[in-house]
């Protein structure tokens, strides 16, 4: 009697902090939402003054516009939660007055970071974007075993707000001896992120991110054969990566993917909706909301600690007594808003409407896909594995325990290192 009790008072506490929880995240996202709709009109603003031109933005887009840009892009690659997300001030005029249509431009924007390692990309003579790529060569014990053979390729794609150092900061480490005689590693800054170009002129769409991996990596080290390894959004690019290239992907492993299905039409909204909930908690998603749905609240953060983010190294450094900040601390602030906002849009969100095609295209090659997902991930669905392999039949779903979004590779490296190259080995 006592413990029926008690699970009825934990049923009421938790049904009452969701009323509140919910209450209270509809109060501060529309306030959110004016504050964005006066910092659209700020921007618009500073933007003319400084630069003599607005950026313009995606707070409003009429009619015709949208149906020209659907005609003009063949693969419609943009997403649609660019124009459509929910805003109570996007529909009463206020906004669609002060805002204009997406110009993009070559240039580094005022509010963008231009220290010699953010812009070091635009000073390649030659005028060809490429990404910056950390290759690992294999290390032969006996050359003479080795003569005639072929190393493995293993191509590493990290997540959002992330760079190359996510793989060889954990896996490139842990690898065993056997495997680095055996494999060639090579670990990708993304577009836009990193040390890899971040053009104001590029949409930051999936085939773009393709296409740079194709002409920066698949071409100039001549990958016939490959494997893939790539965590959250990565997961995405791994997917289009792997479905174009069906023939030459030897295994894909995917940690923690974005997968979200949806019988509604408009699946990039619910990607959007899935991912960057308009919730206060947990705090990891109000960040993702906050960064996703507000695109000059969004602009403001990145002034502030990406343009600055030399001076926020340095209060980190004296506050921690350490002179080598956590690798992931410097990633965060390695991208522009441009660049993130997109990629976040265009990937994460206008990626999920592809999805289903990449994996029916990889199920008829028999690609081999491994799925490796923490049991508290509260970024990505934690249905995700499981849908998968209901599209992908001979795909492998594993389930860490205790795990969420980054502790599924930080902190628990030798036993992924163990299952990724069981993987490998089984597929040659």
């Amino acid at each position: 009697m006592q413990k029926i009790s008690v699970n009825f008072s934990q049923k009421w506490l938790q049904i009452l902090s969701e009323i509140l929880i919910s209450s209270a995240s509809a109060v501060v996202f529309l306030f959110l939402d004016l504050l964005d709709a006066i910092f659209c009109v700020f921007f618009k603003l500073i933007d003319e003054f400084i630069e003599g031109k607005s950026s313009g933005c995606y707070c409003s887009i009429g009619n015709e516009e949208e149906e020209e840009e659907k005609k003009n892009d063949s693969d419609n690659e943009l997403s649609n939660t660019l124009h459509k997300r929910r805003n109570l001030f996007r529909g009463i005029g206020f906004r669609r007055n002060v805002s204009s249509r997406r110009k993009l431009n070559e240039n580094v924007r005022w509010s963008d970071c231009s220290c010699e390692n953010c812009v070091s990309w635009m000073s390649n003579i030659a005028g060809e974007l490429k990404l910056h790529v950390v290759v690992k060569e294999i290390h032969p014990v006996n050359l003479e075993d080795f003569k005639g053979k072929k190393a493995e390729n293993i191509v590493f794609l990290h997540g959002f707000l992330s760079s190359s150092t996510f793989w060889t900061e954990t896996i490139f480490p842990y690898l065993s001896e056997d495997a680095m005689q055996k494999y060639r590693l090579l670990a990708v800054d993304l577009l836009g992120f990193g040390k890899s170009p971040k053009p104001n002129n590029c949409l930051y769409t999936v085939k773009d991110h393709v296409e740079m991996i194709e002409s920066s990596v698949i071409q100039p080290f001549e990958l016939n054969s490959f494997h893939i390894v790539a965590h959250s959004m990565g997961c995405v690019v791994a997917l289009a990566l792997a479905a174009k290239h069906s023939h030459s992907v030897r295994s894909i492993t995917l940690m923690a993917p974005p997968y979200v299905t949806s019988t509604k039409e408009d699946v990039s909204l619910t990607a959007l909706n899935r991912l960057a909930a308009r919730r206060l908690w947990p705090p990891l998603l109000f960040g993702s909301s906050f960064m996703s749905w507000y695109e000059h609240l969004g602009r403001c953060v990145c002034y502030i600690i990406c343009k600055n983010h030399r001076i926020w190294e340095g209060i980190l450094k004296l506050l921690t007594w350490n002179r080598n900040l956590h690798f992931m601390a410097i990633d965060l602030t390695r991208h522009t808003h441009h660049s993130a906002w997109h990629t976040m849009h265009n990937v994460l969100c206008g990626g999920a409407k592809f999805m289903d095609k990449y994996l029916e295209t990889l199920n008829i090659a028999k690609v081999k896909i491994n799925v490796i997902q923490g049991s508290r991930d509260q970024v990505v669905p934690m249905e995700s594995g499981n849908n998968i392999k209901m599209k992908v039949p001979n795909a492998e779903v594993k389930i860490v325990d205790n795990a969420d979004h980054t502790s599924i590779v930080i902190g628990r490296e030798k036993e992924l290192c163990n299952d990724i190259e069981k993987l490998w080995g089984s597929i040659c």
